[in-house]
C-alpha cells in the first residue's frame, strides 16, 4: 500500500513498492547493515595515498595502499 496521498496504480506508487522490496542494507549506503568491519573504503584509501603522495597506488587493490597510507601515519 502506498503512503498517503500517493494514488494506487500511479508511478510514485510503483517506485514506492519498488523500494520497499529492496533490502534496507542496500538502501541505507555501503556500509550500513552490514556484519563487515567498518573500515574505509577502497576509495578512501585511494583518496588518502594520493594525498600522501604514494606512488602506484592507481595499480593497488584495497589491502596496499591500507598498509601503504597506516605505515606512512605511524613511521
Amino acid at each position: 500500500m502506498p503512503p498517503r496521498g500517493v494514488k494506487k496504480g500511479t508511478k510514485r506508487a510503483r517506485q514506492y513498492e519498488h523500494v520497499k522490496d529492496v533490502s534496507s542494507g542496500r538502501r541505507g549506503g555501503i556500509r550500513s547493515g552490514t556484519s563487515r568491519a567498518k573500515g574505509r573504503t577502497r576509495d578512501q584509501l585511494y583518496r588518502e595515498a594520493r594525498r600522501m603522495n604514494i606512488s602506484g597506488r592507481s595499480k593497488m587493490n584495497k589491502a596496499q595502499p591500507q598498509r601503504a597510507v597506516d605505515s606512512r601515519k605511524r613511521g
